[in-house]
């Protein structure tokens, strides 16, 4: 079914995208909520994420929509652009930011890898669609219905769900003697309940990061909005003819092979954490006087220069690295609709392992300024002390281990599996 008869079936017209948006004014529209974003960044995590009112700033600026297809209302711009924009966001509230981002993504997933008519439902008339994907399948099942699947679980950690639309998550289905198959599905914010287990004290950091839980209780979840996870989710699998996203809106970005890309969604609140700890120290410690003669502001002694100064090298370096990083991915992608050439697992984890070095080297920055700033910024409530906390939770991810993804890339290079996930 061709796009302007699948419009026509469903009775409506297809959203308008904001006529001359360009990524710099997103940009600058983000950096200017950065006052607002500290201002409330106690109330974000008492609540477990952002406010209502900043929520509506963040839907009015766009910022849902930078990866969004034109033909749903977005801007269709690529990772680039978007993670600049979230840096922004990053250095007002890392928290808040890990919230918008992991909302704002998932719509290119299902740009990506559902069918047609799938695509037209769920972005609907006004191009609407904020929601996080949970991988993790661990307690939820998955039975066969006509028509469908009936799905039941609870799904912890489901970041970016507080107002979200719909939520993406996986579940095993065990169909008889056959192998266990994992699928992907989707359904619309009527069909779960957000439990009330984030913000204050449930968590070390990233307290505004709405990470709550997703309960679904026995819902029907009719074909069409169900996948196999693989090969949408799997990098070894090669991409023939694309994907249902590349032949109905005729962009590469819309190929997936998502790997480095979720990734960089948990890394640029840590390197927006990095800046935000700089600004933080240069503000309240350089004009701090030193402990011990001679006495003079912190910032005219190399032993606060030194920390700060290597800080600054090491958040520079993360945040090119996951920039180049970001315009490597598209340009496979450009590469694919150009030549047919694949992307291959080496080079899907290779940039992975390139974004989790850059939440390295943020993660080390900002517990570098942590560590130099005096005791004082361990008080709660302290800025400095907000982000080391919003880094420790990047920190202990699984994701975020990057010695046990150096194995892998070393054993995919010598020809042997990665060694997880089935690759």
């Amino acid at each position: 079914m061709s796009a302007h008869n699948t419009a026509e079936k469903l009775k409506y017209p297809l959203p308008v995208p904001e006529p001359g948006v360009t990524p710099e004014m997103l940009i600058e529209r983000a950096a200017a909520l950065r006052p607002s974003l500290r201002e409330t960044q106690t109330e974000d995590d008492a609540c477990g994420c952002h406010s209502e009112e900043m929520e509506m700033k963040f839907r009015e600026a766009g910022f849902y929509r930078i990866l969004q297809p034109r033909m749903f209302g977005g801007y269709e711009f690529g990772y680039p652009e978007f993670y600049r924009v979230m840096l922004e966001i990053a250095r007002g509230n890392p928290g808040v930011c890990w919230c918008l981002s992991l909302a704002a993504t998932h719509g290119l997933l299902v740009s990506c890898h559902w069918p047609e008519r799938a695509q037209f439902e769920l972005f609907g008339a006004h191009g609407d669609f904020r929601g996080p994907h949970r991988v993790g399948a661990i307690t939820s099942t998955c039975a066969r219905a006509d028509g469908g699947y009936i799905i039941d679980g609870t799904w912890n950690y489901s970041s970016g769900i507080p107002y979200s639309t719909h939520f993406v998550g996986n579940v095993v289905f065990k169909d008889g003697d056959a192998p266990p198959v994992t699928k992907i599905f989707v359904v619309p914010r009527s069909q779960y309940t957000i439990l009330g287990d984030w913000g204050g004290d449930a968590t070390l950091g990233m307290r505004a990061s709405g990470s709550n839980s997703v309960k679904i209780e026995k819902v029907f979840v009719p074909d069409h909005l169900v996948i196999n996870a693989r090969p949408a989710l799997w990098a070894n699998e090669p991409m023939g003819d694309g994907t249902p996203g590349t032949r109905l809106h005729g962009n590469p970005l819309y190929l997936g092979r998502l790997m480095a890309p979720y990734h960089m969604s948990l890394v640029i609140p840590v390197i927006g954490a990095a800046r935000a700890a700089l600004d933080e120290f240069e503000e309240k410690v350089f004009p701090r006087p030193t402990y011990h003669p001679p006495i003079m502001p912190r910032v005219q002694h190399y032993d606060t220069q030194r920390p700060f100064g290597y800080a600054m090298t090491l958040t520079d370096s993360a945040e090119a690295l996951l920039f180049d990083t970001a315009e490597k991915q598209m340009d496979m992608y450009r590469r694919w609709q150009k030549h047919g050439t694949q992307m291959t697992l080496e080079e899907q984890i290779r940039l992975f392992g390139m974004v989790q070095t850059a939440g390295r080297l943020a993660s080390e920055a900002v517990e570098l300024l942590f560590h130099n700033a005096s005791s004082a910024t361990a008080k709660r409530g302290n800025k400095l002390e907000r982000y080391f906390r919003d880094v420790a939770m990047y920190r202990g991810h699984m994701s975020a281990q990057y010695m046990n993804m150096a194995s892998g890339i070393g054993r995919v290079h010598s020809g042997q599996s990665l060694g997880w996930g089935g690759l």
